[in-house]
């Protein structure tokens, strides 16, 4: 009997350890914290460094997504080219043309040797001097 309440207990003792290294995991989990950031609407930044993962920013609760693309430099292989798109266009309302260029500004200091593109309809947004139709936004 003593052995079966010995058991029991160390099984629940595991179960609760279990269960607190599983919150801590998941507090701690980057996908969260981009998502706080993004309901917040505060810059976060999430990449896994592995090249043929995409990257994910937020930025004035603006969800962007990244595609890197890997190439030669003169001395190593590196990433060379990224493609930058929005997930929803419809919340590009109210960006200016200096908050993607600071978006590029960070990009640029974790990839430095990449040429950094924007897809549409940023990118005739960035070549206009003026803003956009409203047709294109929509």
């Amino acid at each position: 009997m003593t052995l079966i309440l010995i058991l029991a207990r160390i099984f629940i003792i595991g179960l609760i350890a279990l269960l607190i290294y599983s919150g801590i995991r998941y507090l701690l989990h980057p996908k969260r914290k981009l998502e706080l950031a993004h309901e917040q609407k505060k810059f976060y930044f999430l990449d896994d460094e592995n090249v043929r993962k995409n990257f994910l920013i937020t930025y004035k609760g603006v969800l962007f997504e990244g595609e890197k693309y890997l190439g030669t430099t003169k001395d190593s292989f590196d990433v060379v080219s990224i493609f930058i798109f929005p997930r929803n266009v419809a919340s590009l309302k109210g960006l200016t043309k200096a908050d993607f260029k600071t978006i590029e500004e960070h990009i640029a200091s974790h990839y430095p040797k990449a040429e950094i593109d924007w897809k549409s309809p940023i990118k005739e947004f960035l070549n206009n001097e003026g803003n956009l139709p409203e047709d294109k936004i929509k």
